[in-house]
């Protein structure tokens, strides 16, 4: 029996949805030291070890602007996580929590974030600290930690088109 569907004590299920709405594209692979779930850290670290984030070559025009000590947002699938968990026993607190006062994996839609420091952009692998996830995590976005464009560039007009500024 897989950690996914044990349940610790006092944790409660809602029950199962379908979804169908949401249409991901995996634009990437995250390659960590980490194989298990169990060996991951809880959050990343600042000082943890050296990671790759590997994007699809299709995508290589969209990391221009990143650069090396650029602060990130890395968002990614947790592919081996229960979606029915509305109450968790969290291995780090005394007390059953809800789901949505967590950063566990286990949540309706298994996304995960981490604010990464990138350490060396080779070509369309990106080299950061601060991840938390098993290597060969799927990558879903990257966005900038803060924003460094003017007020006001890209947001939408009225006929709904991005602003050219």
């Amino acid at each position: 029996m897989s950690d996914a569907t044990i349940l610790r004590p006092g944790e409660r299920t809602a029950p199962a949805v379908v979804a169908d709405d949401a249409r991901l594209i995996f634009i990437g692979r995250i390659r960590t030291p980490w194989v298990e779930v169990a060996d991951c850290p809880r959050m990343g670290q600042a000082d943890g070890p050296q990671c790759r984030i590997e994007i699809d070559a299709v995508w290589a025009p969209a990391l221009e602007g990143i650069a090396v000590g650029s602060r990130i947002e890395i968002f990614y699938w947790f592919d081996r996580s229960r979606r029915d968990l509305v109450v968790q026993a969290p291995r780090h607190a005394p007390t059953l929590r809800g789901t949505f006062s967590l950063r566990s994996p286990h949540r309706p839609n298994p996304i995960g974030v981490s604010i990464v420091s990138v350490e060396a952009v080779e070509g369309t692998t990106l080299v950061v600290r601060g991840l938390d996830c098993i290597d060969g995590t799927a990558l879903i976005d990257i966005k900038p930690h803060v924003c460094d464009f003017a007020p006001g560039a890209g947001e939408l007009s009225a006929d709904g088109d991005h602003d050219a500024a």
